[in-house]
């Protein structure tokens, strides 16, 4: 089995950084998505793919995925740069550059 392990991005619908703490590690597909001919609705074989297991660090899932002999890869963490900005801000005189 494979997986993968990564930490899940912000939503888009999302203003905060909820939901972004934990890594989560899910099973790669293992057969290909096909329609069903009766109802036409998209299938897989497997429903591994639908387990979506939440740890609170990246060592933690890699650990489990050791643990329990799965090939698994790891998507690292991108650190988010926060600029601190007041109000004022806005409204500061900038020369116009080229640079910008």
């Amino acid at each position: 089995m494979k997986a993968k392990i990564f930490k899940p991005s912000k939503n888009a619908m999302q203003s905060g950084r909820g939901k972004t703490v934990e890594w989560l590690l899910e099973y790669e597909l293992e057969t290909p998505r096909l329609p069903e001919p009766v109802m036409g609705w998209t299938s897989a074989g497997d429903t591994l793919n639908q387990v979506r297991m939440k740890f609170p660090n990246k060592e933690a899932a890699v650990a489990f995925a050791e643990a329990n002999g799965m090939e698994y890869s790891v998507d690292e963490d991108h650190a988010r740069k926060i600029v601190p900005r007041t109000y004022l801000d806005n409204f500061k005189y900038r020369p116009y550059s080229e640079d910008n």
